[in-house]
């Protein structure tokens, strides 16, 4: 069961922040365009010696990669020596198979699931040296068993955080926002719970989700939809977490944008998820909503839950209900298996906050600061300093992250 090489979504946010290519790694990218398909070929073929050639022609380009470069292209590397590791183990050498299973986790393969159900890998499941790696790789990869470590928090930590705030549906620009997008027709007549799921399905058919770029620079909802459409694009999780944060404030309803985060202390897993922190007046509490994947929670009563009630319920291993109309820009259905056991309960463990949820609250504006809180678990091995500060000197702009243990601190948004 070979994992695909050419669909590098999860490693290209990191490939953003890079302020140049080198020539290296422009030829490696191009390499993969050109070749990157040979790698799935020569593995459905069985074909060891080709597909060992054209991982020669790969590793020439790629160490002569800078040090941030390789993390860059980690996903890449470590799917192609994961392949040939499969390779191996069907035709039953063993050894090579446990050799590229190593060199596919050192250089930081981290799907213990898909480990656990890949039949490639029948014929070295009882060796030792696999069951060894095994271990090694839960501890990395297991994203529930590393969720469920995370349980535990400081209630006392009174740790001085910028003040949440959310901008009142009566400022101009919102106003405009909720006229030009004509939200009142799209929200409808019923009760905020409606509302607030006529506005995720819209954003969620507005706009697709493209996680192979980044979003426009004017980071607001008027701005970015006018630029998709213009140039038939799409947005990222956390644009499309945007517009519809500042459709849910023109409307009068409080709402958040939260980036959930893995523990990554391998460094080198470069994907999150944003999500909105949206609350509902009619039942007193804050509900999940994504609409990348057009989604919310329930437990098993039908009732919908908030984020900090998602990641305690994984945790638990208590019932939850993923709507039956998930989805991935209306082609592929999600499952509550792989859309909250596997991807959110990776992406659950820390979660970060901006202060200050209000329209075009992420475009760089010279001189200004931007004020986060990230909300981590006692397990996190990372938790000095209080504040990290990033300052963009090319914008003028200062970036700060506040850090909390205390949970009601953050999730008490309202």
């Amino acid at each position: 069961m070979k994992k695909q090489i050419t669909l590098l979504f999860a490693f290209l946010i990191s490939l953003q922040q890079l302020c140049a290519q080198s020539t290296s790694s422009q030829r490696l990218d191009e390499f993969i365009e050109q070749k990157g398909d040979g790698f799935n070929t020569y593995y459905e073929k069985r074909d060891v010696k080709t597909y060992n050639t054209l991982l020669s022609e790969y590793l020439l380009i790629y160490d002569k990669l800078s040090v941030e470069e390789k993390k860059v292209h980690a996903y890449e590397l470590n799917n192609i020596y994961y392949n040939l590791s499969c390779i191996y183990s069907l035709l039953n050498n063993k050894t090579s198979a446990i050799n590229y299973l190593k060199k596919s986790i050192d250089a930081g393969y981290n799907d213990y699931g898909h480990v656990q159900l890949d039949t490639d890998l029948d014929n070295i499941r009882k060796e030792k040296e696999f069951v060894d790696l095994n271990k090694k790789l839960k501890l990395t990869g297991d994203y529930l068993f590393i969720l469920k470590s995370a349980d535990k928090y400081n209630i006392s930590d009174n740790r001085q955080l910028p003040i949440f705030s959310y901008q009142s549906s009566e400022d101009p620009k919102l106003i405009a926002l909720r006229k030009g997008f004509n939200l009142d027709s799209i929200a409808g007549e019923g009760t905020d719970v409606l509302k607030i799921l006529n506005l995720l399905h819209w954003v969620h058919n507005l706009v697709p989700h493209d996680g192979m770029n980044g979003n426009p620079e004017v980071k607001n909802a008027i701005s970015m939809v006018e630029v998709c459409k213009k140039d038939n694009r799409g947005l990222n999780c956390r644009g499309l977490a945007i517009v519809l944060n500042e459709c849910y404030l023109a409307m009068g309803i409080k709402s958040r944008i939260v980036t959930c985060l893995p523990k990554d202390s391998l460094k080198i897993d470069q994907d999150c998820h944003v999500i909105n922190s949206v609350y509902s007046e009619s039942f007193k509490k804050w509900l999940w909503i994504d609409p990348t994947f057009n989604a919310y929670v329930m437990n098993e009563k039908g009732e919908m839950l908030s984020i900090e009630e998602v990641r305690e319920r994984l945790i638990s291993d208590k019932t939850l209900i993923l709507n039956p109309d998930a989805n991935w820009n209306n082609k592929t259905s999600q499952t509550k298996e792989e859309y909250l056991q596997n991807y959110m309960a990776k992406n659950l463990y820390m979660l970060e906050c901006p202060a200050s949820s209000e329209y075009n609250m992420e475009t760089s504006s010279e001189g200004k600061t931007y004020n986060y809180i990230r909300l981590l678990p006692l397990d996190y091995h990372e938790q000095k300093p209080d504040i990290e500060e990033e300052k963009r000197t090319g914008q003028n702009t200062t970036w700060n992250t506040y850090k909390t243990n205390n949970p009601i601190v953050f999730w008490g948004l309202q």
